[in-house]
């Protein structure tokens, strides 16, 4: 676990960067539980990666961020420490897979992040080394940086402040740094509240770890859900995952899409991909009944394919 007192010193660090986002019923009929939304997708970088990024970042000595930024991002990281970067006048370096959607790559240079982009085997090796040939800087890691869970981790916070008796939170599931932080913070203060993650059918490693009782292999193929999903759960994030989650689930694209929609329809919020797989679940009725928390990770998503799947598209 992330310790209690990390994540409330890591809320102290970001404030000013990263804001407090609401928290709001979904109201569809006959819907199977009551649920709620975390809307990260209202972020400045429209994600939660800037908590954790900037948390990391500020943690990290001045000498070692005085030569400038890199991660490895499908995207929201990718703005989250770019956004870090340009706050402290250094350069950020990206390094994205070639299939990152372009609403993604356009804010990183809005930002003024240089954007590197590798094909999906190469960038997945820079998540597992840490390392970037030819590029020097401090390395942020998405996911098993305990500064980026921690920063990640203040959500958890605040989803009990304004919810002190959740069911069950549901979380989108990438490397599982979200994931982490979350559950930490949940685990301490409230831990009868159930864990759950959701990934796409097309990427759910954390499923298949589950099933083998440890990391494995899975067939990894491309969607629209780019911020969530992987080919294998890092072997480093395992043991700190596996205790927090009570659930792991895979969630079929098309439900996503439908997600996208009801959101869409309902609230008049705009979400990725991934911001959609927590409500997804909940609506299909498989994070329980009584009072779900989904948190709606990011809304970086091109908006020709949103208006595709507000025209009846399925992934």
């Amino acid at each position: 676990m992330i310790e209690l007192a990390a994540i409330e010193a890591a809320r102290e660090r970001i404030k000013g960067a990263a804001i407090r986002t609401p928290l709001v019923r979904l109201h569809v009929e006959g819907a199977p539980a009551e649920i709620y939304l975390k809307l990260e997708n209202l972020q400045p970088v429209n994600s939660f990666k800037i908590r954790g990024a900037t948390n990391a970042v500020m943690l990290a000595p001045a000498s070692e961020r005085a030569k400038g930024l890199v991660t490895a991002s499908a995207g929201n990281m990718a703005q989250g420490v770019a956004w870090a970067a340009r706050e402290l006048g250094v350069p950020a370096t990206i390094v994205v897979p070639d299939h990152a959607p372009e609403a993604k790559l356009a804010a990183i240079e809005r930002l003024g992040g240089q954007v590197r982009k590798l094909p999906y085997d190469d960038w997945w090796n820079v998540i597992i080394t840490s390392q970037v040939e030819g590029v020097e800087g401090l390395f942020v890691h998405p996911v098993q940086d305990r500064g980026v869970m921690a920063g990640n981790g203040t959500i958890g916070l605040e989803i009990l402040e304004d919810l002190p008796d959740p069911d069950a939170v549901v979380i989108p599931y990438g490397g599982g740094g979200l994931t982490a932080g979350i559950a930490s913070a949940i685990r301490a203060l409230r831990p009868e509240t159930k864990i759950i993650t959701a990934e796409p059918e097309t990427g759910a490693a954390l499923v298949a770890a589950f099933a083998a009782g440890h990391p494995a292999d899975v067939d990894y193929r491309a969607s629209f859900v780019d911020g969530s999903g992987s080919r294998r759960v890092l072997d480093s994030m395992w043991p700190l995952v596996q205790p927090l989650v009570d659930r792991a689930l895979a969630i079929s694209v098309s439900e996503v899409a439908a997600a996208v929609r009801t959101l869409a329809e309902r609230v008049r919020v705009i979400a990725e991909g991934a911001g959609a797989l927590a409500p997804a679940a909940a609506l299909a009725g498989r994070a329980g009944t009584g009072k779900v928390v989904c948190v709606v990770s990011g809304g970086n998503i091109n908006l020709s394919k949103v208006a595709e799947i507000l025209n009846g598209a399925t992934g």
